[in-house]
Order: C-alpha cells, then structure tokens, then sequence
C-alpha cells in the first residue's frame, strides 16, 4: 500500500536518507532504537554489524516494507529525499535496490525464474517483478534497458532466463534493473550472499566502476573485507543502535570493531581493502 501524498521538501539540499531518533518495533520487541543519521548524495557508505545488529531492519525501514515508531511531537522519524511520506513504485525509481532476498523474490513469484534477463531489467521501470500487460514498455525504455545491460556487461544475458543464470549473473542483472530507472543512489544489502569468490570480486569491482562513475553507494554487510576503497563512511550497529558512525580511518580500527565484536580483532589492508581477523596478530 502506498504511503500517503508526499510533504513538500526543505529547501536545502535534502539528505538521501535521514532518521531522526528513528525506533522500530517487532513482536512488542525494540529491534532499532533511537537511530539519528543522515546519508547525503555522493556519501559512499557502509553500514556494517554482527547478525542481528539491526541490519537488514534497516534496510527495510528504508523501503518501506516497515514503519518507524511514529514521534509525537516534532519532527517525523524518517525522510528520503526530504520526504517523510512516499508512494512506494515511486521511491523504488529513486532508490535502486539489490539483494539476494530480490534475486530469490524473483525465483519464487510465478513465473518469475522463466523471465528473461530483459524482462527483469525492464521490469525496474515499474518497480515489479516482471512486465505485465497493463504496463506499456516504449522505445526509450528499451533503449535505457539496453545501455544498462551494456554498462553491467550483461548484454549476452538478454535472452537468458533468470533461472538458468548463475547467481552472479543474476545480481548483473539486478543492478542493470536498478540503473535503468537513474535512481539517486543504489541500496546494496548484503549483495554477495551465494557468489563463489571469483564472482564476489568481479562484482565488487563492477560496483567500483558505479561509485567512480558517481552513482552514490549504501553498501549493508557483515564481511569487512566488501567495504570497497570508495567508500569513506562507516556505520557500526550493534543490538539496533549506532555503535560508530564517522570516516572509515576513524572506525575500522583494531580497538572500535575489537568493541563492537566483544573479541580481538586485527585488521589488515590491503590495496584499499581491508581484512579483519580475530585474536590474531
């Protein structure tokens, strides 16, 4: 169901994504609480944690598949884009979405395995999972599919069907689906979740290209070793409130994530990476 007709926006420069004292509630359990940040375009971040720090909850407050508590005074929890209320299909044009939870969302709806990597590209123009006959595909549409597939390598895809891609296949796919609506910014939750080494690198280094092309990136993870050298900005989240939040330098130390995982960690770079081990030196 969408939300209601949008507030009108500040006149500043709206942040892409900002919680004011933002909580959220599930099965009479506070699952996030209290979080105040604000992500602004251009700011490549990350947002990392132990399982069940808040994470994916998160995310899902975001694209509005869960509401925050609601503030009785002041201003609300949550805007995107300087909006607190959004028509869903339209802030899925804004804030491109991919995940392994979309990769199986698509396998698991009907018909959804068979569509080929075309349709699910083209699909991202009406935020659904696979073209209807009520929706109109045009020309242009078929020509912005095309240049995303292109920009992804993915154009010998095409025909393919999503079921018989490989799951790195899949996420090119994905993200093709997601540039075709230019959208502001590109959620990436947990989006290595079943690629095989070989092909984790190969899309870690696809999104670099996106980040050095200016598309901005909130990447959601728990493996230190995907937070790509563009990104400058750390979000730590431990039991749904912010454990740390600043520049990468300053957060991805020995001592902050040897707090936030209650055991020694030692983190190495390497090439603008970095690798986290724990209780080794």
């Amino acid at each position: 169901m969408p939300d209601p007709a949008p507030t009108a926006a500040s006149t500043a420069a709206p942040a892409l994504l900002a919680l004011n004292r933002a909580s959220l509630m599930r099965g009479g359990k506070t699952v996030l609480a209290d979080l105040t940040l604000a992500i602004h375009e251009g700011e490549h971040t990350a947002i990392l944690g132990p399982n069940g720090s808040g994470k994916s909850s998160l995310m899902r407050l975001v694209t509005r598949q869960d509401y925050p508590v609601a503030h009785r005074d002041g201003p609300g929890p949550m805007q995107i884009l300087g909006q607190d209320r959004w028509d869903v299909t339209e802030l899925r044009t804004q804030l491109g979405v991919i995940s392994a939870d979309l990769h199986q969302a698509f396998l698991q709806a009907g018909g959804g395995g068979a569509r080929t990597g075309r349709e699910v590209v083209l699909s991202g123009f009406f935020a659904s999972q696979g073209i209807f006959p009520h929706q109109q595909v045009t020309p242009s549409m078929r020509e912005r599919a095309g240049h995303a597939l292109a920009l992804v390598e993915a154009t010998h895809l095409v025909a393919k069907r999503l079921e018989e891609m490989s799951t790195g296949e899949a996420r090119r796919i994905l993200i093709a689906r997601a540039l075709v609506a230019e959208p502001r910014a590109l959620l990436l939750d947990e989006p290595t979740t079943g690629l095989d080494l070989v092909a984790r690198q190969h899309f870690l280094e696809m999104l670099r290209v996106l980040a050095r092309q200016g598309r901005t990136l909130i990447l959601v993870t728990h493996h230190i070793e995907e937070i790509l050298p563009e990104i400058q900005r750390v979000i730590l989240l431990r039991e749904g409130r912010i454990f740390a939040d600043g520049p990468k330098p300053e957060v991805l130390t020995n001592r902050t994530l040897s707090e936030l995982y209650g055991t020694t960690i030692h983190l190495h770079p390497h090439q603008g990476y970095f690798t986290a081990l724990p209780g080794e030196a």
